[in-house]
């Protein structure tokens, strides 16, 4: 159980004063020119240090991914991208940080940037987030009034420009090479790599892109020390962080809790367990919509981490877990989030263009059981041939969600296609 002296985000709720004068009676901005006064290197270490991984789905250590930023300018400027544009179905983290503590943010964005040789950042916010983007940009005002951005921000010595871009509400443009064409106003279609960003992103300068809770956790990690953070969690899986529960459990909420805590505990502690009890449960989505699911037997010992979940074929992607009980009807689910990866995909890469609508086509016949046997692993088979071969994780995060289906709930499909056949459909359908 996380103790509330060790929350980063004292305000998630937004019960307490988010304004400039309330970020800093909880301890924000609080000797922040101390803090770049460490140094570059210095910073980047402790971050690394800390076992800190990015917060948005992949994972990658968060130090490592700063310190390939070049320590000498040739005299490109360099920049640092926030990703806010969290649109993975299931997931709000990102947005309880935006409206109820947005000077976390803006202040790890000063840092952040100043460990990587920024003079400017830009944070990409999602198109359907207009709340969040008032809330954010009434904070960034402020800071510029009290002088904690622009000229010497806050004393610090470094000149630091923050802008607020709204994205129009494409999935797409979360994926990090997407977001940097549609900052610089063209398509959001994702670019081939190498080059990679920190090497040639935003107009062709080094760019890193980071999520919104990577760079909102960093000042506390810095007043609090690196092993204060690697004290949560398994090895290689440090730190606290937000999970955002939904779906079938008394009290859907988003929590900050420990790394590596059973998904047992936190269901029962935060949302008071699972609709109608554990034994309830048919099958939970343990990262966002995009990573394969967990049957009933995973998540007795589930383990909300990294490596546990990689570990059982699925991820903790942004941490937006999603419980579905007994009276879901999982395909049903799955051929949903087909329709969404169907409608959201750039169409840039032949497999995932015609292959997501391919597979959400199958779905939508395996949902009716209106479909053969044989074709169950034919759909296995294009998800494979999808998967891995386009220039972006969307056509990966179209078919794992199918591939995990397969895995856990293939006897299901069959039993539905055969009902299907034998008229027995009426007793079978979960309409």
């Amino acid at each position: 159980m996380l103790k509330d002296q060790d929350r980063i985000f004292t305000n998630l709720y937004g019960m307490h004063d988010r304004s400039l004068a309330g970020a800093k009676k909880r301890g924000h901005w609080n000797g922040t020119a101390d803090l770049i006064k460490l140094g570059r290197d210095k910073l980047v270490e402790i971050v690394k240090a800390s076992g800190l991984r990015g917060r948005g789905g992949a994972g990658f250590p968060t130090g490592l991914k700063w310190s390939f930023m070049p320590k000498q300018s040739d005299g490109r400027p360099s920049y640092l991208v926030i990703n806010a544009d969290e649109s993975e179905p299931g997931t709000c983290k990102d947005r309880e940080i935006m409206r109820h503590d947005p000077h976390t943010l803006i202040e790890g964005a000063l840092i952040a940037s100043f460990a990587m040789g920024a003079n400017t950042c830009y944070i990409y916010i999602r198109g359907e987030y207009i709340r969040e983007r008032e809330a954010l940009q009434a904070a960034i005002d402020e800071c510029y009034e009290a002088g904690l951005l622009g000229k010497n921000a806050a004393k610090s010595g470094w000149d630091f420009d923050l802008y607020l871009h709204h994205g129009a509400g494409a999935y797409i443009c979360g994926e990090e090479t997407a977001l940097l064409e549609s900052l610089e106003g063209k398509k959001g279609m994702p670019r081939m790599k190498p080059p990679f960003p920190a090497g040639s992103g935003l107009y062709g300068c080094p760019t890193t892109v980071n999520n919104v809770e990577s760079i909102a956790v960093v000042p506390t990690i810095l007043r609090r020390g690196a092993d204060w953070f690697a004290s949560f969690g398994r090895p290689n899986n440090a730190g606290t962080k937000l999970f955002g529960i939904s779906g079938h459990v008394n009290n859907p909420c988003v929590v900050e809790e420990a790394m590596s805590i059973p998904l047992k505990e936190l269901l029962e502690r935060h949302c008071g367990g699972v609709r109608g009890g554990w034994k309830n449960l048919k099958a939970v989505i343990p990262g966002g919509s995009s990573v394969p699911l967990l049957t009933q037997a995973q998540c007795d010992d589930a383990l909300m981490d990294f490596d546990w979940l990689r570990e059982q074929r699925s991820g903790l992607g942004t941490a937006a877990v999603i419980v579905m009980d007994n009276s879901t009807d999982v395909i049903k689910a799955i051929w949903r989030l087909s329709k969404f990866y169907k409608h959201e995909s750039c169409g840039q890469c032949t497999p995932c263009r015609e292959g997501t609508g391919w597979m959400m086509r199958v779905m939508d016949r395996l949902v009716r059981g209106e479909a053969e046997v044989e074709e169950i692993d034919m759909l296995l088979s294009v998800t494979k041939q999808v998967e891995g071969h386009t220039i972006c994780a969307l056509g990966d995060a179209a078919a794992w969600p199918i591939q995990g289906l397969v895995r856990a709930f293939r006897e299901e499909i069959e039993d539905r296609i055969k009902a299907k056949k034998t008229g027995r459909m009426g007793a079978l359908a979960a309409e």
